[in-house]
């Protein structure tokens, strides 16, 4: 008996470990690809490689007329320089080399954000270095986004469960009736937030996401934090909460209606535990996929977001690597975004089979 428990455990680590490599090749794969084809479309297809010359022939053009060392050569001279210099910036940022071999070489630095220097951006500590940037505002958006997709979650269904338990009372015609709402995107609700708020009560700030100075102690640090949260978070619950809550309550309320709810119900089970074991648990792997999505949809919307409300983070950050041209900024941003939602698709995979016991990790002819 013991050798047979063995070798079952033995069994389900090594489907596991199949599983879960079967997995990460998978996701890798989509983000090495999605990486190499932000490349291509970030650079317009070499476009940009014309558009960076340019900057290098402005800005050494520039730096030989401010040299006063210069002025007593003459234009040949001068224009010599001028070449020499060109030359060697092209060559620092790889322009010397084909369009494709470029390419190749830049998605292996992205993938392991080795990106070098930033050619137009700097952080708020004064670093041009790309993984600088990108690690400094990668937190505010972590920090914003995190907190709101769990506070939705947590809250609607919390309300759903409220709104399956009043079929018909006047919450739930209210949020059934206010479910078109949430078609619009949080940057729409934020800016009504801001001119309301912060524009004419003043009770709020405009945004950004300390107060200047920062506070010295961590209390007020947090209070403050809080205070510039308060509009981002309440755009964010006004773009998902009443059809998220609409759709999950429709889930609840199909469950509850089953023959095995029914009988828990006749054998004198609290209404907690019917909730709780006959309801809840069968409709969580469908609310935790569409808790992922609507984290996912937040992600990709965090470029507007952050740029409306002034948040020091990843969004904000692309949209001005957007306006200068900043190739590797742009990519960096995009593989930290790709790396986000693939662990949030890979840690989804685990928690829905963790819920669901009808979805088998993989079976002994490797099917998934």
């Amino acid at each position: 008996m013991a050798n047979i428990a063995y070798s079952q455990r033995s069994s389900t680590f090594k489907r596991v470990a199949v599983y879960i490599t079967g997995r990460l090749v998978m996701m890798f794969a989509t983000v090495v690809i999605g990486v190499f084809l932000t490349i291509l479309i970030a650079n317009m297809g070499g476009y940009v490689d014309e558009i960076q010359r340019g900057i290098i022939r402005e800005d050494v053009s520039q730096a030989a007329n401010q040299n006063l060392s210069l002025r007593s050569l003459t234009s040949e001279e001068r224009m010599h320089w001028v070449n020499e210099q060109i030359i060697l910036r092209e060559k620092q940022l790889g322009l010397d080399k084909p369009f494709m071999v470029r390419a190749v070489k830049f998605m292996k630095d992205a993938l392991t954000l080795n990106l070098g220097r930033a050619q137009r951006m700097t952080s708020d500590k004064g670093s041009q270095m790309v993984r600088d940037i990108i690690l400094e505002r990668l937190p505010p958006t972590l920090i914003l986004f995190g907190i709101s997709g769990l506070l939705l979650f947590v809250v609607e269904i919390w309300i759903a469960l409220g709104l399956s338990r009043h079929y018909g009372g006047f919450w739930d015609k209210l949020f059934v009736f206010l479910a078109p709402a949430s078609t619009s995107p949080a940057w729409f609700y934020g800016i009504f937030l801001i001119l309301i708020f912060a524009a004419m009560l003043g009770i709020l700030p405009f945004g950004g996401m300390m107060d200047a100075p920062v506070p010295d102690n961590w209390v007020d640090y947090t209070l403050s934090l809080l205070r510039h949260m308060i509009l981002p978070l309440v755009a964010v619950t006004l773009s998902q909460i009443f059809l998220n809550t609409y759709n999950w309550r429709t889930f609840f309320l199909i469950y509850s209606n089953e023959d095995y709810v029914e009988m828990a119900k006749a054998k004198g089970l609290p209404s907690r535990v019917i909730e709780r074991e006959y309801i809840m648990r069968p409709t969580l792997p469908t609310i935790i996929t569409s808790f992922a999505l609507t984290l996912i949809g937040l992600w990709q919307g965090f470029i507007i977001m952050e740029t409306v409300f002034n948040w020091p983070g990843m969004g904000r950050a692309y949209f001005q690597a957007v306006q200068f041209f900043d190739v590797p900024v742009i990519v960096g941003m995009t593989v930290i975004n790709a790396y986000m939602l693939a662990i949030t698709m890979f840690i989804l995979d685990f928690i829905y089979a963790i819920l669901d016991p009808r979805v088998q990790v993989a079976n002994q002819g490797g099917n998934q």
